[in-house]
């Protein structure tokens, strides 16, 4: 055997021969009996423990699922109107180009000048 509850095998055997002793074979039938009728009373008033807990908080649940759907709401709210706003400053978008300045639009004497050795500094252009 193994252990059961932390009760080995030879505590099991003195444990029903304690029970065998002290209800007699006969009256084991009715001990069994009442202990299965007490498992089911027992099971019964928790079963109706949680139907009142439930019944109690789902008030509760109501408000909690109408708050999760305004701030649903909200947050959906706030999103488009990040959307928007990064839309309008969006460089792809054809409104912000417009307003954006074009690279090519810049003056070319901004630009210094290019050598294949490299960037000619505006000094080294001035001098020659």
């Amino acid at each position: 055997m193994g252990t059961i509850l932390f009760i080995s095998g030879g505590e099991v055997i003195i444990v029903v021969l304690v029970v065998l002793l002290l209800f007699g074979a006969k009256s084991i039938p009715d001990v069994a009996r009442m202990l299965g009728k007490g498992m089911n009373e027992f099971r019964r008033a928790s079963d109706e423990i949680k139907r009142e807990f439930r019944e109690n908080t789902s008030d509760i649940t109501d408000v909690v699922k109408e708050t999760r759907q305004e701030l649903n709401q909200e947050v959906s709210a706030v999103n488009k109107a990040i959307e928007e706003e990064t839309a309008e400053m969006n460089p792809s978008n054809e409104n912000a180009k417009e307003e954006m300045p074009n690279k090519d639009s810049q003056k070319d004497s901004d630009i210094p000048p290019t050598s294949p050795d490299g960037p000619i500094s505006r000094e080294d252009s001035i001098d020659s």
